[in-house]
Formats: structure tokens, sequence, C-alpha cells
């Protein structure tokens, strides 16, 4: 973005072109919490255990322990030099403006799909408790109710974060909880099937679908970590980024073994993989089994204030990229200008009037679940591209500054080797998401943008140059 270096020269103007950094560590902290807790593990949680069974606890575990080596060789660059005011300069300065323009449409797309699958898993909420209610509603009021949040100062969206992301933390702990007390006292639902540990193993092993079935888990459960860059994003707009950003990337393996292992296997102790409904989100399920009348209905708020808390960051972030590709002349200048609140207003309208096509994907769609896998899918692949042209860049980084990473405080573990061992791992995702027709969809889309976007990219490119070859013969 190099959002600082624009904002200095500009800034003599009215309104100003200079973010603020108004963002704490608390906000950071919880922000990165919010985005490694998304929609996929409260929504997609159910179809992943039915597809994997107990193995999704492996598959959650190995993209974890994958997302964490990202962060740290993004984490690395970006406090190497202050100049980078998000992961789209590093690209930008390390694969060049080409390329930078292919990651900031490709991130700005990432968060509007991202915010149409969380709006389509919000109507599915909705419908719990309103289920003749028509689809259009909720996405419209979602729509109108995050430009709201979005319009006001970033702290305002920080503090409005924190919020979203302490419900998420304190929903989890207690579904644990109450997951460990249910198996504790042997607790029977109305099926006759006791709550134990050994339910993880008893239904057929710990992979009873076998390979393929594991295999299958990685799908939705790869798109239950999107968002985990976003503090990436938060850089210009963050008080102390030395500080706050290790200790948010620092704390990802903690979180991942919290909040995806310990739920995902608690919710299996209690209720056998295979009584799972893949169609409902087992969360509200297995609180419904608690007896208390008003149990489903909290969790199913708890959940739906998760997705809207996922769209919320998407949004947050589309609208920041948006703005740094203005700033980079690689969006219109409208986009650039900042409202009196130093938020670019113009930049967050026009992402939220896309997430209103959630509207037009659902009337077509076969179901909510399905509508919601392939556009999981399609965001996971485009998250994906940008998570290995991080890595690469990082590649060139180590490669044109080795002093610099030779210095570096916060070292990606392994280096070289790690960075290469990602870029791999994405290399299988991309084979297994073309496995299932649903995804395959998605991943074929996300092709297609990727062709698209990196010839504009390309074609803008040559003509810039050409413009410039020719503009001391015109003088």
């Amino acid at each position: 973005m190099s959002t600082s270096g624009h904002a200095e020269e500009n800034s003599g103007e009215a309104s100003g072109r200079q973010l603020q950094r108004n963002l704490t560590n608390r906000h950071i902290q919880l922000i990165a919490i919010g985005g490694a807790i998304g929609t996929g593990l409260f929504m997609g949680s159910g179809k992943t255990i039915a597809t994997a069974g107990p193995s999704i606890l492996l598959v959650y575990l190995i993209i974890g322990s994958a997302l964490f080596l990202f962060m740290r060789a993004m984490g690395e660059i970006l406090l190497s030099d202050r100049q980078y005011g998000t992961f789209a300069d590093i690209i930008r300065h390390f694969l060049g403006p080409s390329m930078g323009f292919v990651m900031g449409w490709t991130y700005w797309l990432c968060w509007v799909v991202t915010g149409i699958a969380d709006v389509v898993a919000i109507t599915g909420y909705v419908h719990f408790w309103w289920p003749d209610l028509p689809s259009w509603i909720p996405v419209v009021a979602t729509a109108l109710l995050l430009f709201a949040l979005n319009a006001m100062t970033v702290k305002a969206f920080g503090e409005t974060e924190f919020w979203f992301a302490m419900i998420k933390i304190v929903a989890i702990i207690a579904l644990i909880v109450v997951g460990v007390i249910m198996v504790a006292i042997g607790m029977q639902d109305s099926n006759g099937t006791t709550a134990a540990v050994s339910n993880l193993w008893s239904h057929g092993g710990l992979f009873p679908t076998g390979f393929t079935g594991f295999l299958g888990g990685f799908q939705i459960a790869i798109f239950a970590f999107v968002g985990i860059e976003l503090v990436g994003t938060t850089v210009a707009e963050t008080a102390d980024p030395d500080t706050t950003l290790p200790k948010a990337i620092n704390s990802i393996p903690v979180r991942v073994v919290l909040f995806y292992i310990c739920s995902l296997a608690v919710i299996m102790m209690v209720t056998p993989w295979d009584q799972i409904d893949k169609t409902q989100s087992p969360f509200v399920t297995m609180f419904s089994l608690t007896g208390l009348g008003m149990a489903a209905s909290l969790v199913n708020l708890v959940v739906l204030t998760s997705a809207a808390s996922s769209a919320n960051s998407g949004i947050y972030s589309t609208s920041r990229m948006l703005f740094s590709l203005s700033l980079q002349g690689d969006a219109a200048p409208f986009f650039s200008r900042l409202s009196k609140r130093h938020v670019p207003q113009n930049a967050l309208f026009l992402s939220c009037v896309f997430l209103l096509s959630a509207a037009i994907l659902l009337v077509f769609g076969d179901s909510i679940l399905s509508v919601f896998t392939v556009v999981t899918a399609m965001s996971a692949t485009l998250f994906m591209v940008v998570w290995v042209l991080v890595v690469i860049a990082y590649l060139f980084y180590v490669r044109k500054y080795p002093d610099k990473h030779q210095d570096s405080a916060f070292k990606l573990p392994g280096g070289v080797f790690s960075a290469w061992l990602f870029i791999i791992f994405i290399a299988l995702m991309v084979v297994v998401l073309a496995l299932e027709s649903e995804s395959l969809k998605g991943l074929l889309m996300s092709a297609a943008w990727m062709v698209i976007i990196t010839v504009v990219g390309v074609v803008r490119r040559h003509r810039a140059l050409d413009r410039r070859g020719r503009a001391p013969i015109s003088a």
C-alpha cells in the first residue's frame, strides 16, 4: 500500500489521504483471533466431519501448521521495512507492478467472495428462527449494517471486531467446557448414544471414510482459515506493529489447537461423527442436547455474529485494498478519497454493493449448503493464490536482502526450506479441490479470474511503458 508515504505527499489535502494508526495491541490480537475463526468452522465443520470423520482433527492441524509458516514469512518481510503498509506492497516491491495489480484485485475479490459466503451463512442462521423469511431480506440488512459499521472510524471497526471476536472465544470455550461435562457424566442423547472419548475411534476408527475422505476434509477446512492473513492489512493502521504483529502471529498454533482441534474433538465425543447432520452447524446441535430451551437459539445467535464478524473484516479489508490500488493508479482515483473520519467510504460502498449478489445465488442455487460450498471453494482458491504470492516474494526477499534476513528478529523458522514446503502444500490443496465437483466449480471460476486479471495487468503495464517511451519524443 505504501500508505504512509502517499499520505505524507498529500497531507495538505482537505480530507487527507492518510489512514489513522488507531488500532492498538488488543485490537490486533482479537482481529487475528477473529481471522483464525471463520465461518468455515461454525457452518462448514458439519460437512467436514461428515466427510473425513475424526481425521478432520489432523486436517486442521496440518492446515494450521502450514499457514503458521506463511504468516511467519509475511511477518518477517513486513517488519523488515516500515515502507510496507500491507502485504500488497510486498508483492509490488518484489514481483513487480503487474503482479501487484493482480494481487491487489485478487485479494479484493477474495474478500468480496468470502463476504458473499458469509452472507449466505447468515441467511441460513436467520432461517433457523424464521424459515419462511425471503432470503433477500437478511442479505440486504447485512450489507446495510456492514456499511454503517465500517463507515465509522477505524478505531470503531477495531472495537467492533474486538467484541465480535470475544463472543467467538467465549462461545467456543463454553462449548468445550459443556462438552467435557457431558463426557464426564456420560450423558445420553435421544438416540441412546452416550457421550464418551471413545466415540472418536469406536465408529470406524480415526479414518472411517478412508484416505479419500481424509483429503475431502481439506476442501471446506481450508476455507475456515481464510482471513488469517488479515493482520497483514492492518499494519498501516497499527500503532506499534513491531510488537503487536509478532504476538499475533506467534499465538496462531495455540489458537488452532484450542479453537479447532479441541472444539471439534469435543463435538465428536458427544455426538459420534456419523450421527452429525452435515447441513446443520454442529455447534448449535451440541448445545441443543443440553435440554436448555434457549441454548440452541443462543448459539445460533453466536454463530450468526461470527459470520457477521468475518464479513465485517472482509469489508474492512476490501475497502483498504481498493484504496491502496487507487493510490497506486490501479483503480479509479475516486476510491482513494477518504471521508472526514479517514475511512475510504467510496471503496467501502462498492464492496458492500457486491454483497447483494448473495441474494441472486440463493435464488438460483440448489440449497444454502451447495451455494456455500461452491462460493467457499472459489474463495479458498483465491486466498491460496495470495498466500503463495507472498511466500514467493519471501524467496525474492531472502535473495535480494540477505543481510536483512540474517539480522531479522522475527525469522521464518526453516527459512527457504519452509517457504518451499508451503508452496508444495498449496499445490497439493489445488489438486484436492479438483477432486469434488462442487469445489471444482469454484476452482475453475478462480482460474478464469486469474487468467483475465493477469492479462489485464500485463496489458496495462505494457501500455504504461509505451506511453513513457513515447513521452520524450512528443516533448
